[in-house]
């Protein structure tokens, strides 16, 4: 099992990102991650556990999403529901406490990785109301008078799409990153992760369109690392001449999705 985090032969990692998690390791805190969507955010968590020989538990986050939810739940629906049928054991509350995903976290035997996904996506109270079971690894569950502490502190991995500013006490919390989009030299190599044998005359050809597109200022969504890595096997699957990428723009839907975008990139393309 490796001791520090390292990219993994489905994950490309910077010099920077791969040093700031394992800062984050050795501090025991949380790492924030942002960048915009298709830079690897939630990729990273899955790589990091792999890299680490970890299990990984993932929390998504949705805008109903209330801090008590990763917590613990209390079943009182089901409660009733046993006993107005007779069943045993209705008196004992602990079988309808349900742990969510920090309490499955804090509960494990071993040390896990956390993915605590799109944070932004919950009201504003919701990082905040996070803060104390994150600094103390423990929560308390009131019906049945029991602590919840972390037998062994998870790792913690927080992305954002910076859709809401996050507040300052959850900030000074957290080791930061921004995943900055790939150049040409990293995206090469994260391409080749998943296609070693694509053809370098394809690969720079793809790439050259997919960098033009991108640097276009109108194009309000710019096609992200993912879309690319579909679109290289699209080619490769539809035995696209490489010289007629760029004039032609087989399978283009792979990579822009919106019709205006579309007619942008095609006008600019023929000029």
């Amino acid at each position: 099992m490796a001791e520090n985090f390292t990219s993994t032969g489905e994950y490309v990692a910077s010099e920077e990102l791969i040093a700031s998690v394992n800062i984050a390791i050795e501090l025991q805190k949380p790492l924030l991650i942002k960048g915009e969507p298709g830079t690897g955010k939630t990729m990273l968590a899955k790589a990091v556990a792999q890299s680490l020989g970890k299990k990984l538990i993932i929390w998504n986050v949705k805008s109903t999403t209330k801090a008590q939810d990763g917590l613990y739940m209390y079943d009182t629906i089901q409660r009733l529901y046993d006993g107005q049928f007779g069943e045993e054991g209705v008196d004992d509350i602990k079988r309808y406490i349900k742990l969510g995903k920090l309490g499955e976290a804090f509960s494990d035997e071993e040390q896990v990785i956390l993915l605590i996904d799109e944070i932004d996506k919950a009201d504003l109270e919701f990082p905040n109301d996070l803060l104390w079971e994150l600094d103390q690894m423990e929560f308390y569950i009131h019906e049945t008078r029991e602590t919840i502490r972390a037998r062994k502190r998870p790792i913690v991995i927080i992305t954002s799409n910076a859709e809401k500013e996050l507040p300052d006490a959850f900030l000074r919390r957290c080791i930061f990153h921004y995943i900055d989009f790939p150049d040409k030299e990293l995206m090469e190599e994260i391409v080749r992760t998943h296609y070693p044998d694509v053809e370098d005359e394809l690969l720079k050809n793809a790439m050259d369109v997919f960098y033009r597109i991108r640097d276009m200022r109108n194009v309000r969504k710019k096609p992200s690392t993912s879309e690319l890595i579909d679109w290289i096997r699209a080619l490769q699957i539809g035995g696209i001449p490489t010289e007629k990428i760029a004039s032609t723009l087989p399978f283009v839907g792979v990579i822009v999705k919106k019709d205006e975008d579309l007619a942008e990139v095609k006008k600019n393309m023929s000029m």
